[in-house]
């Protein structure tokens, strides 16, 4: 076969460090985008983003040569440099350790 296809959907979700409510509803949207950047130029596609105060979590088409770890890995780390850089909080702000990720089965 020349060409492969593929069609995963990955629902993931991570959490403010001891699940404090540090994201604000004045810059949510900006962390959104941002993400949402980091994870089109890895070369996956962001279907949705959405979270609360305290955690996060999007829905994304992953390519099979897409090492889920690693792109969750390289989020978590820009999107807390991003915070800090940007003073969104006058309050320490660092991810959780670990995250969730759902395979979601689509069916026509």
């Amino acid at each position: 076969m020349a060409d492969t296809y593929s069609q995963i959907y990955i629902q993931t979700v991570f959490a403010v460090q001891n699940r404090y409510a540090l994201i604000q509803s004045a810059w949510e949207e900006e962390l959104y985008k941002y993400i949402t950047c980091i994870v089109q130029n890895k070369g996956q596609k962001m279907l949705a983003i959405n979270g609360t105060s305290n955690h996060i979590h999007f829905f994304i088409g992953m390519k099979p040569t897409c090492c889920l770890s690693d792109l969750i890995r390289e989020i978590k780390k820009s999107s807390n440099t991003f915070i800090k850089e940007k003073r969104f909080t006058p309050y320490k702000f660092q991810w959780q350790e670990g995250f969730d990720a759902f395979h979601i089965a689509i069916l026509n």
